[in-house]
């Protein structure tokens, strides 16, 4: 049970990536490829009917820890308490920012609310890149379970480091860039005309810088954490998964290239899958690695509930997640095709 609720709780996270990167991607680029007003409310209406509820994948994630894993999730959320009231706040400014922008027809009124939206995707981001590098590189863990982080230390790699320091800042820039390329290629698939092509000009800067960060990231993860390589030394065959990334990486800038947008939006969707499913095998089976004693990493073991909690939950999520994937069908297909602002659209 312990290996079934781990790798469901990695689904959750994983959709969460993929689906609310694009928002959070179109938030990042908002300010820079939108030249008019009517631009900004394109790409507003590319994202309307859906960010809402793509976020219901991170409450689900959360839910599932709590009744999975409970050690696990009050030693993050008491670790990690800042941090998270600021993502907390980052995502209630994000929904302000789309909801009340076109409430008024005043400069000033759509400006704040414009950088509202940016600000608080581009920090979003920012903050998931640097949690999953914390995750990996792993936190001083107390004999009881807890831990604090300062804000940074010496910016170095050890038994008693920071909340940022040069691994968590490589983990920060890669989720910046990819969630910037992944809104680049989807706002490819749904608009048309200058801002398709202002898309695609960016998703091509951004591959190169993607490029560069995913295999300086790679090695970085190895110094930070030797024994990430563990699970890949035991099972060869998982050694396909950096070369599904490459490959991802390559679909990217082919599709592009050749105007296939929704088969290089598709391709950034693998890739982030695959990145995140490669560090869920480097981590397993351990949930939050202890980055001074390895007797106090927390795993599945020592922190999975019990097995009544474990059975009935199994029942109620596949309930649930059916009703989601559900919703998610009909959504999106009641939503394909282009945006314009003339037909369909969002107007909040």
């Amino acid at each position: 049970m312990g290996f079934v609720w781990f790798w469901l709780v990695a689904i959750m996270i994983v959709a969460y990536v993929v689906l609310d990167g694009f928002d959070l991607g179109v938030g990042i680029l908002h300010p820079f490829l939108a030249r008019t007003d009517e631009d900004k409310q394109l790409m507003l209406r590319s994202i309307g009917p859906v960010w809402d509820g793509n976020e219901v994948w991170l409450l689900a994630g959360g839910g599932t820890l709590y009744f999975a894993f409970p050690l696990l999730y009050a030693s993050a959320f008491s670790g990690f308490y800042l941090a998270l009231m600021i993502v907390l706040w980052l995502l209630i400014m994000r929904g302000l920012g789309v909801e009340l922008r076109m409430h008024m027809e005043i400069g000033v009124w759509r400006s704040f609310f414009d950088g509202l939206f940016f600000i608080s995707s581009l920090l979003l981001a920012i903050f998931y890149g640097a949690a999953l590098a914390n995750v990996i590189r792993g936190v001083p863990l107390g004999e009881d379970g807890y831990f604090f982080l300062p804000l940074w230390t010496n910016w170095r790699v050890g038994p008693a480091p920071g909340i940022l320091d040069w691994y968590t800042v490589i983990g920060a820039l890669v989720a910046l860039v990819a969630m910037s390329l992944h809104g680049a290629l989807y706002l490819a698939v749904k608009t048309e005309g200058g801002l398709q092509q202002r898309s695609r000009a960016a998703a091509r800067v951004l591959w190169i810088a993607l490029l560069a960060l995913t295999v300086v990231s790679l090695p970085a993860s190895v110094i930070a954490r030797p024994d990430t390589l563990g699970n890949y030394r035991a099972y060869p065959v998982l050694l396909a998964v950096p070369v599904v990334v490459l490959l991802a990486l390559s679909g990217m800038l082919y599709f592009s290239g050749r105007s296939d947008d929704r088969k290089a939006f598709a391709c950034s969707c693998t890739y982030l899958t695959v990145m995140l499913v490669g560090a869920a095998i480097a981590l397993y089976p351990r949930l939050l690695p202890s980055s001074s004693d390895a007797s106090r990493d927390i795993t599945i073991q020592n922190a999975l509930s019990g097995p009544h909690t474990l059975r009935v939950g199994l029942v109620w999520w596949a309930f649930g997640m059916c009703l989601a994937v559900m919703y998610f069908i009909i959504v999106y297909r009641m939503f394909k095709g282009k945006v314009s602002l003339t037909s369909g659209g969002y107007d909040h």
